[in-house]
């Protein structure tokens, strides 16, 4: 029997709410959560939490702007009921997936563009630098023009400057694209610091959360944050699930996934295979979408797409298409974060996909409707509940980085 825990449920996963409370052996706290017509959230707790360790279920799925507020209101009310203690338990963390900088498609300038002017060319070394930033519009430096003494016979050096290296820069661009590469031109917000300051001003005093799509998020809090890792459970999946798999083929559908693919792949003692994305306007075909190129050999093999969040399902059902094309038997996308926002069903329905493989960290019912054996899901419940069990307890969540559970 666990004593002074409380675990409330937000609305955005109940069956998995359900499933841990069932494992820990007790009832989910009272939680009452109310929408007013204009659309803000209210929420009101049924049992008493003073002085009790409080946990939080949501996972950053559905309209995600409303169950994120719904978990911020819940944690500041906990707080202000005295509990001893709040943690944030977040399967899927939200806003995990925006970059802090905005991403330019055009890629790396092409060498025949990258002319200084049009009667030489650029030559490069290890000593080149960018060129520098643009420098501010001011009212410093003002010069005459044509020895006139007048206000509006004065120019900005800034302007000058800048109209100089606008002409410049015209030739550092690929060709057909039109625009004027001005260094900073727009401004984004940074999800991953403005999210972890929600959540601590909130009240949130820990986080648990599973494979971080970046796990430079971990870095953006100043309270403990355990990031729990999916690949026990998928690698479990891998030895138990597909035959003779030591002479299938691990797939990493782009690079910043190979670090996570790699990692089962060695583990598992398999071929390790890798899909690069060429996204310059050259190798485009046409509709936006970069070319997409192998580098491996799944000739006659299985293939295994690794990846830890499929959205979308763009990038993995582009991918199957190509090994499909490079003469692999069968594709299947492993995945520990299944979405499947907009028209991602219908995408994984009429693609080369056999098989989708991924855990119920988010809501998989209408999932597993639509696609039927073409979908199989991991349960999650029994890792988040040890680790639930564990830091209440005091004791070492080390364990579930390794073996992903009891």
């Amino acid at each position: 029997m666990v004593r002074n825990l409380v675990i409330f449920g937000g609305s955005s996963h109940p069956e998995l709410v359900e499933r841990i409370c069932t494992i820990l052996g007790i009832q989910q706290g009272g939680l009452q959560t109310t929408k007013f017509s204009n659309g803000e959230t209210s929420v009101s707790i049924k049992d008493s939490v003073r002085e009790k360790d409080v946990y939080v279920i949501q996972s950053g799925c559905g309209h995600v702007n409303d169950t994120f507020m719904e978990l911020l209101i819940t944690i500041s009310a906990c707080k202000t009921a005295s509990a001893r203690c709040v943690t944030a338990v977040m399967p899927l963390f939200p806003y995990s997936r925006q970059p802090d900088i905005p991403y330019n498609k055009h890629g790396a300038p092409l060498a025949k563009n990258a002319s200084i002017s049009s009667k030489s060319e650029a030559t490069y070394t290890f000593e080149s630098v960018p060129p520098s930033p643009r420098a501010q519009h001011g009212t410093q430096g003002l010069l005459p023009v044509n020895g006139s003494n007048s206000s509006r016979g004065y120019f900005s050096l800034d302007r000058e400057f800048d109209r100089k290296l606008k002409v410049k820069d015209q030739n550092w661009l690929p060709e057909g694209t039109g625009e004027i590469n001005t260094g900073y031109k727009e401004w984004v917000a940074q999800s991953g610091t403005l999210v972890a300051d929600l959540l601590t001003c909130a009240g949130a005093d820990h986080i648990i959360t599973m494979d971080l799509h970046d796990p430079q998020f971990q870095g953006f809090f100043d309270i403990p944050v355990d990031n729990l890792y999916g690949r026990p459970i998928l690698q479990h999946y891998i030895t138990s699930s597909i035959p003779n798999y030591q002479e299938a083929v691990v797939v990493s559908p782009d690079a910043g996934g190979a670090k996570r693919a790699t990692a089962i792949a060695d583990a598992l003692k398999m071929d390790f295979a890798l899909i690069h994305k060429e996204r310059r306007p050259r190798f485009s075909d046409g509709k936006g979408n970069a070319t997409m190129m192998l580098v491996g050999d799944v000739a006659n093999r299985v293939a295994l797409l690794i990846d830890d969040l499929v959205d979308t399902s763009n990038t993995i059902t582009r991918a199957a298409k190509l090994l499909k094309d490079r003469g692999a038997t069968k594709v299947f996308a492993i995945i520990t974060h299944g979405i499947f926002s907009g028209d991602a069903i219908a995408r994984i329905q009429a693609s080369a996909l056999d098989k989708v493989i991924t855990t119920n960290s988010a809501p998989q019912i209408e999932h597993k409707l639509a696609l039927g054996d073409k979908l199989e899901i991991l349960d999650v419940s029994k890792i988040f509940a040890e680790a639930i069990r564990r830091i209440h307890n005091g004791e070492s969540v080390s364990m579930l980085f390794d073996h992903g559970g009891p």
